[in-house]
């Protein structure tokens, strides 16, 4: 299979994570979608949305949207619970993750790190930060008195909420009064064939740095 993908992003990296950690053989092709390499007509040929993650089969079945591809790589795994209603909880929380976590913890990172420091979209960022936090506090709450999202073990709702939440600080979202989520994003980078996201490139870096 072949993932185009844009390593600094959150959503591909969830997919790149997930591979790694199930040991299946994948192609990487690097796809800046913040350079518009998602809005060629050949890409867009296959996910008329031009966004990243896309996972293309050998057969050229496409998939796209981060979340349902993991669903379709963990299906069968240990990764994804069997039990119906724990699914529909950790599905419940890769659902959170999209509408009420990433619509603000993400984007207030990409403004901070891959937009001109006189980009009239940074006024955005006290709300994303304030609605940033909200959803953390959500997740501080779980975590108080559950060591997972995915149910009794480490799966792809913590892989979804992982991704974002382990680089918030990029967005200028600080965690420390998060115990338990650091519990938890320690939790995750202990687990087997863990891989981290790499680092913003030194432009992105520079940008963070200034956007704090």
């Amino acid at each position: 299979m072949t993932v185009h993908g844009f390593s600094p992003s959150g959503n591909c990296h969830k997919v790149r994570l997930l591979l790694e950690q199930l040991g299946r053989d994948y192609r990487w092709i690097e796809t800046d979608s913040a350079r518009g390499a998602t809005r060629s007509p050949a890409y867009l040929a296959k996910n008329p949305n031009g966004k990243v993650p896309m996972l293309e089969l050998d057969d050229g079945r496409v998939l796209v949207e981060s979340n349902a591809i993991l669903c379709w790589l963990a299906e069968g795994t240990a990764f994804l619970p069997h039990d119906p209603w724990a699914r529909a909880q950790a599905l419940s929380w890769m659902f959170f993750e999209q509408y009420s976590h990433e619509t603000y913890i993400a984007v207030a990172r990409f403004i901070s790190g891959w937009t001109p420091i006189d980009s009239p979209r940074r006024a955005d960022l006290p709300r994303l930060r304030e609605r940033g936090h909200q959803a953390l506090a959500v997740m501080e709450r779980h975590l108080a008195q559950h060591p997972w999202f995915t149910g009794d073990a480490y799966g792809i709702a913590d892989i979804a909420l992982f991704a974002y939440t382990g680089v918030a600080p990029h967005g200028g979202i600080d965690l420390a009064g998060y115990p338990a989520i650091g519990d938890w994003l320690e939790r995750v980078r202990r687990t087997p064939r863990f891989v981290a996201m790499p680092d913003p490139d030194p432009n992105a870096a520079a940008l963070i740095a200034a956007s704090s």
